[in-house]
């Protein structure tokens, strides 16, 4: 280790720790090193620790309590992969105690939390970033690039969701303990907005110059996990989580952001995003972009004699060469960690932020923003599906554009 070395501790040692340190077993000691792990399961500390001698790396300090690990002068930052109804309270502690927060993805129970969240790292002068690997796609950043390069032209509409087939995988885990059954078990909203949403809402310059006004929110009925229910004999069967939870997002400036969560039902997996301005668009599952001028558009002529225009997609990894995102031109050679290489590059994004005592690419206000989804479609539907209105977590200063780029890292500008 050196001066440069960024000191982490991890709480939370669940199986999505168990992604993390995988990924961070390929960083240098100089840039890393774990020096803390917590978790009130013995077993998991114990397993935890056992892979870090396997590895042939240092054991780190254990402790069962996050306030003790948050008082460790030898943790500089946090990772907190908990449940999603403890991590922001860990991270509000974890700034109180001077240190800054990775948090994990997953939506807010209540907004409530959100404002705590928020006034917490006002108060304090705390960081707080979510590690939102999605932000960190290949393909997401070309598009942005692409963007600000002014070659979608003005952007009028996105999409974006998390369509996963892992209905399977939930039922029946209500009965121990798994968080995120339980919440689908007793929830009806769009529980996990953010693998779609964040992407989107970077390439929308969202708190840096516009924000999200209103979300409408739509509930399907739910067959999916009853079905699911049914076939593996589970106990449980009756779902409040709809199996496709509609929404829609309008934006300050005027662009609209159709959402959809849909988990429970048979289908290939998708982030469903489509980002489409004034000249040109990109649509995730039909793996294309089509820019105006650039890709090719066919006159055909029908049965009866008529003209018509076909718009042909141009291949997205036709733009990989030129377009690629400074970030990814750097990466693409070398990917390594989980996720194909995005969380290598979430976790690089947090460390530099750290590391210059920065504030992290995504703040504490896009965390506020993404995750108020959860608990604002809840209300959206629960109500009728009736707009409800995004509070402003930044009060006022979204309308500031974004200013320099702070690092390679950031995605603001």
């Amino acid at each position: 280790m050196n001066n440069n070395t960024v000191k982490l501790g991890v709480i939370g040692l669940g199986p999505r720790a168990e992604t993390l340190l995988a990924t961070l077993r390929d960083f240098s000691q100089e840039e890393c090193c774990v020096t803390a792990v917590c978790d009130i399961n013995p077993e998991r500390v114990n397993f935890t620790c056992e892979l870090f001698r396997k590895n042939n790396l240092p054991i780190p300090a254990v402790y069962s309590k996050h306030t003790e690990l948050l008082a460790d002068k030898n943790v500089d930052a946090v990772l907190i992969p908990t449940s999603w109804n403890s991590h922001l309270a860990i991270a509000k502690d974890a700034m109180k105690a001077g240190k800054y927060a990775g948090i994990e993805v997953g939506g807010a129970s209540s907004v409530e939390e959100l404002w705590q969240l928020v006034h917490n790292a006002e108060e304090y002068g705390g960081s707080c970033m979510m590690l939102e690997n999605c932000c960190y796609g290949r393909n997401e950043l070309m598009v942005m690039n692409l963007v600000r390069k002014g070659m979608f032209g003005e952007l009028v509409h996105c999409s974006c969701g998390y369509e996963h087939d892992i209905g399977a995988e939930l039922v029946g885990e209500e009965r121990c303990g798994t968080e995120r059954a339980v919440h689908n078990l007793k929830r009806n909203c769009d529980l996990y907005p953010t693998h779609g949403l964040g992407p989107i809402a970077k390439i929308l310059n969202i708190n840096r110059g516009n924000r999200f006004l209103s979300i409408c929110s739509f509930a399907s009925k739910a067959c999916g996990f009853k079905q699911r229910a049914k076939e593996l004999g589970a106990a449980v069967t009756d779902y409040a989580m709809g199996d496709v939870v509609s929404s829609i997002i309008k934006c300050a400036n005027g662009e609209t952001i159709a959402l959809t969560h849909s988990i429970s039902l048979p289908r290939p997996y998708s982030r469903d995003c489509r980002v489409q301005g004034t000249k040109g668009i990109w649509l995730e599952d039909a793996k294309g972009i089509f820019i105006e001028g650039i890709s090719e558009t066919q006159i055909n002529i029908d049965v009866a004699g008529n003209p018509y225009s076909s718009h042909l997609w141009d291949p997205v990894d036709k733009f990989y060469e030129e377009y690629d995102h400074p970030i990814w031109k750097e990466f693409r050679d070398n990917p390594t960690g989980g996720h194909g290489g995005m969380d290598t590059l979430a976790l690089r994004a947090f460390l530099d932020a750290v590391r210059n005592r920065t504030v992290p690419p995504i703040d504490v206000y896009d965390c506020a923003a993404w995750m108020a989804v959860t608990a604002l479609s809840e209300a959206s539907i629960a109500a009728g599906s009736v707009p409800v209105p995004f509070p402003d977590f930044t009060n006022g200063k979204w309308i500031y554009p974004a200013g320099e780029k702070i690092s390679k890292w950031d995605l603001n500008s």
